[in-house]
C-alpha cells in the first residue's frame, strides 16, 4: 500500500457520543488522511479504513482472530485483501498499563505501544464515567501511548488533547528512519488503540 500523506503531526478525532464509533484522520495542514467507522453488530471486530469520509474507497481492513479482545490480534488487509501487519493487545499486561504488540506481515513482532503514564488513563477513564462531569475529562486528563522498537528507541507519541465534546489525539512522529509500509502499520495500529482504549473509558 502507498502512503503519500504522513504530514506529521496527525491529529486524531471522534464524536464522544456517537452511536457508531468514527475516528477522523487529518495531517499537519488538516487535509484527510484516513476515516474509520466500526461496523456494528458484528460477531468479530471488523474495521474498515477509508481514505475520505466519503467512504468511497478503501484503504484498509482491520479484523480480529476471536470474539473476545483479551489478547486478542488485529490484522489489517489492504484494498486488494493482502495482509500487511497486525496489531495485538496483551490481555494480562494491558490491565495496568497499556500494552500492545505491532508484528509486520511475515508475523515477527517489530515494535510495541505502551501507555506513557496510567495514572492518566485511571484519572481519564473514572471522571469520564461521571455524567456531565465527564466531559471535563477530556480537558483535566491526557494519557499518552509511545511507539518503541525492540531496542527500547522511541518511534511515535500519542498524547490526548484537550477538547468538548469530542476525543482529540496528537499523533507524533520521532524518528525519520521509517518506512511507509511501517507509518502505515503504525497509524493503523493507533486506530484500533484509539478504538479499544475508548471502549474502556
Amino acid at each position: 500500500m502507498v502512503t503519500p500523506f504522513m504530514n506529521y503531526p496527525l491529529r486524531f478525532s471522534f464524536k464522544i457520543l456517537a452511536f457508531a464509533p468514527q475516528v477522523s484522520v487529518t495531517d499537519a495542514n488538516g487535509q484527510e488522511v484516513c476515516y474509520v467507522r466500526q461496523k456494528l453488530f458484528k460477531f468479530k471486530e471488523h474495521v474498515d479504513v477509508y481514505r475520505t469520509k466519503t467512504r468511497e474507497q478503501v484503504l484498509a481492513t482491520i479484523k480480529a482472530d476471536r470474539v473476545i479482545d483479551w489478547s486478542a490480534r488485529y490484522t489489517f488487509h489492504d484494498a486488494n485483501g493482502r495482509e500487511v501487519g497486525a496489531v495485538g493487545r496483551r490481555g494480562a499486561k494491558s490491565l495496568w498499563r497499556a500494552h500492545y504488540d505491532i508484528y509486520s506481515s511475515s508475523g515477527e513482532p517489530n515494535y510495541k505501544i505502551e501507555e506513557a503514564n496510567p495514572m492518566a488513563k485511571v484519572a481519564d477513564s473514572l471522571v469520564g464515567s461521571l455524567p456531565i462531569v465527564g466531559i471535563l475529562s477530556t480537558m483535566l486528563f491526557h494519557p499518552s501511548y509511545v511507539v518503541q522498537r525492540t531496542d527500547g528507541s522511541e518511534v511515535m507519541r500519542l498524547t490526548k488533547k484537550a477538547a468538548f465534546f469530542e476525543g482529540v489525539f496528537i499523533l507524533e512522529k520521532l524518528d525519520d528512519t521509517i518506512t511507509q509500509t511501517q507509518e502505515l502499520d503504525l497509524l493503523l495500529s493507533f486506530l484500533m488503540l484509539i478504538l479499544l482504549e475508548r471502549r474502556r473509558g
